[in-house]
């Protein structure tokens, strides 16, 4: 279970504060962890390649990140950008405003944007949504649908950046939710990506029989940790 687990895993390395070195390091592990992929800040992609080089662990970065507000050309340009420096997985951030006030043609083109410059390149795009932002079901459902339609390959719930004011008064976010992954898997026949607050083995788990086929979280070794010592190999 654990080398199973590790291949669905995508390391994040994308806190503002992170160091190269700290970069370095979480790429080594993904390598010794055999994970499936990294996600790292933008400018990293050349260090993150050239460590793993070799290795079948894929170098990803984030599009639009964390907000989803760059205009589409942007977005297509920092894609291009990507890919050109050796990324082969791009996750986006639609664009949340328009979402919210169910502009749905220019959430597909915005997305769609992306992808035309991501396919000659083989690379996957996933679109995170920031579930947090969203109460409303039936438009996390259309946003599956209008993902799917713009030609990408994964949705995604969260940054592990959308921070919203609880009632207390403090700011957090759930991230991924058992209850939006069985949604979000309803809803469309692509990759189903859970991130933001994947942080144990357990968790993992349920988010994987809720229909997750693909885990974003920094918390990687405990979550492999936890599958060895749950079946012993």
């Amino acid at each position: 279970m654990s080398s199973s687990i590790a291949r669905l895993i995508d390391h994040a390395l994308l806190h503002p504060t992170m160091t190269d070195a700290e970069i370095r390091s979480g790429c080594e592990l993904a390598a010794r962890l055999n994970l499936k992929s990294v996600c790292v800040k933008p400018y990293a992609i050349p260090l993150a390649v050239s460590i793993l080089k070799g290795t079948e662990t894929e170098v990803g970065t984030v599009i639009g990140f964390p907000h989803g507000s760059h205009p589409s050309e942007i977005k297509a340009a920092e894609a291009a950008w990507a890919l050109d420096q050796g990324a082969t997985e791009l996750d986006m951030v639609l664009n949340i405003g328009l979402a919210h006030q169910g502009n749905w043609e220019a959430v597909q083109e915005d997305i769609a944007a992306v992808v035309r410059v991501a396919k000659p390149h083989g690379a996957i795009v996933k679109v995170i949504f920031e579930t947090d932002y969203f109460s409303d079901n039936d438009t996390i459902v259309k946003m599956c649908q209008v993902t799917e339609a713009a030609g990408a390959d994964f949705v995604k719930t969260s940054t592990g950046f959308g921070f919203v004011k609880q009632p207390s008064g403090d700011y957090n976010y759930a991230g991924a939710t058992v209850e939006h992954i069985k949604l979000m898997r309803a809803s469309c026949s692509i990759g189903v990506k859970a991130s933001g607050g994947v942080r144990d083995f357990a968790q993992a788990q349920a988010l994987i029989a809720a229909g997750a086929t693909r885990l974003g979280t920094s918390a990687s070794e405990a979550i492999v940790a936890g599958a060895r010592d749950e079946t012993g190999y």
